[in-house]
């Protein structure tokens, strides 16, 4: 379960790397204004709304690639703090993640708690089995 959460961040990465637009539906009506208001208020937003998700997938696919690791070597090995470390990447990147999607109102709110669900219900079982 944990390695298919790492696949996940490293697959959401890559999307918020190549094909996430700078800015949803979501978040213009959030923010309570159109796309038009947006562009003519801050005309440089979007640019660097690209290079703020690329950076941000880079961090998130590179969590990813570390989640994998972790459960393919770390969590086998029973190496000493892997549970903590586990415990701690889960809830900075895909709980966060799904709480603040669920505070935003998000399209995607139910869509992006399932990889938070499965992190934990895969946590759970790693604590089950030591």
């Amino acid at each position: 379960m944990l390695i298919a959460c790492g696949v996940w961040l490293v697959a959401l990465g890559l999307y918020l790397i190549f094909l996430r637009p700078p800015l949803l539906p979501e978040d213009t009506r959030f923010m309570g204004s159109s796309l038009a208001q947006v562009r003519a208020a801050v005309p440089g937003l979007e640019g660097w709304l690209q290079r703020v998700f690329i950076v941000m997938g880079g961090f998130m696919a590179g969590a990813g690639v570390l989640t994998v690791f972790a459960a393919c070597v770390a969590m086998p090995s029973r190496w000493k703090g892997t549970s903590w470390a586990l415990a701690m990447s889960g809830a900075l990147t895909v709980a966060l993640m799904s709480a603040i999607n669920f505070d935003l109102h998000s399209d995607f709110r139910w869509l992006l708690l399932v990889p938070a669900l499965v992190w934990i219900a895969g946590f759970v079982l790693h604590l089950a089995r030591r």
